[in-house]
């Protein structure tokens, strides 16, 4: 059966994140479609990756037979995160919105991940994987709004998931998030409700759609 990697970066419990909600919502409609499955769950925030160092990026760029003892132990996280990777059928990540861009708990993942020569650059040994993002935000970032040259979380995530690792990437978009929350959004609040509801929605249709194609 088909193999799931999830990955949630929201710094808030699931009470409290638009996107652990709406990656919950898709796991559970993959789930009802897979229920022999396996599921590879990674909690960036409760458990977090340590962040790239120059031990870690040394050994990336060194033939593994020279690797210190302290790269050797750097580099076994980066294969084993680079393993989870290829050994999956799709991913799911949870990625809100902090400060314009992403968690730095998902870029610890992705700086460990991004392995020139065997995940990335010519191999890109996860190329065509299918990646579904719930890319939450507070409020709105969509073309033709105010801040919407302030949008660095797809254009980014786009940028390093297709184009340095080769996959397939898929994007759920729920916005305003923050409008129950923020008096001055008070007159959003029907629209943020719209957009995770739609969001929910399209987790639930994605999922059944991917594990339909997954499962042909």
């Amino acid at each position: 059966m088909p193999t799931l990697l999830h990955l949630d970066s929201s710094a808030l419990p699931q009470d409290g994140s638009a996107s652990r909600d709406v990656t919950a919502t898709f796991r559970k409609a993959w789930e009802e479609q897979h229920p022999t499955g396996k599921v590879i769950y990674r909690d960036l925030a409760a458990d977090p990756i340590p962040h790239i160092d120059a031990v870690a990026i040394s050994a990336g760029f060194s033939d593994p037979s020279e690797h210190t003892p302290e790269q050797q132990a750097a580099f076994a996280l980066r294969t084993t995160l680079a393993e989870e990777l290829e050994q999956t059928d799709a991913v799911l990540i949870g990625a809100p919105m902090y400060n314009f861009t992403i968690p730095s708990s998902l870029k610890a993942w992705l700086d460990h991940v991004v392995i020139m020569g065997l995940t990335a650059g010519d191999t890109q040994s996860a190329a065509g994987k299918p990646v579904t993002v719930v890319a939450s935000r507070g409020g709105s970032y969509a073309p033709g709004t105010p801040r919407e040259d302030f949008e660095f979380v797809q254009t980014y995530l786009d940028k390093v998931l297709n184009g340095l690792l080769g996959l397939e990437v898929d994007f759920i978009v729920p916005e305003l998030t923050m409008a129950r929350a923020t008096p001055a959004m008070a007159d959003l609040v029907d629209l943020a409700d719209a957009s995770r509801a739609k969001a929910h929605e399209d987790a639930v249709q994605k999922a059944k759609a991917l594990a339909t194609r997954l499962a042909a």
